[in-house]
């Protein structure tokens, strides 16, 4: 590890919070189904593979855009916005194309988009990002180090 940057590697940060993510995102998305009664994308017609792309696609989005923001020499949190607004607009994004590419009119795609832009689960997707974007730049800003086991340190011989 780099001694200039006392935190976590900026490669490591991003991969645990894209992590972290995507397990925020499909735990948000099934409470917000359960509470409102609805489908994340309740266009009918569309199957399941355009939501798997559109999530791909804003998973991947996350990831290069925090791999970016972090190797910045003092990365800030208005990287937590960028990666709210990125998800936001990379998940209808794909979902439309997940959609057209597997036969669906691409009106149809559209509309699903849009229908999806406004609901309450691109609220929550954003809010997934935002708090993926917060702790990546907090675990590269404060001095958190990886989990070591007590045989690991070298300061007290394994003892506890």
């Amino acid at each position: 590890m780099d001694e200039a940057r006392p935190g976590v590697t900026p490669t490591l940060a991003a991969f645990l919070s894209t992590g972290g993510f995507g397990a925020l995102s499909i735990c948000g998305l099934g409470f917000a189904s359960l509470l409102t009664d609805t489908d994340v994308v309740a266009t009918r017609g569309l199957g399941n593979i355009a939501g798997v792309v559109g999530f791909c696609l804003s998973v991947a989005v996350l990831q290069l855009l925090l791999l970016w923001a972090l190797r910045q020499p003092r990365p800030t949190y208005g990287a937590a916005a960028w990666s709210a607004g990125a998800v936001y607009l990379a998940y209808p994004f794909g979902l439309a194309l997940g959609a057209v590419f597997t036969g669906v009119d691409p009106a149809r795609a559209v509309a699903a988009s849009g229908a999806f832009a406004l609901s309450w689960f691109a609220l929550v997707l954003a809010a997934a990002a935002a708090i993926a974007g917060w702790v990546a730049v907090a675990l590269v800003r404060t001095r958190a180090h990886r989990p070591e086991w007590p045989w690991e340190r070298e300061d007290d011989d394994g003892e506890s």
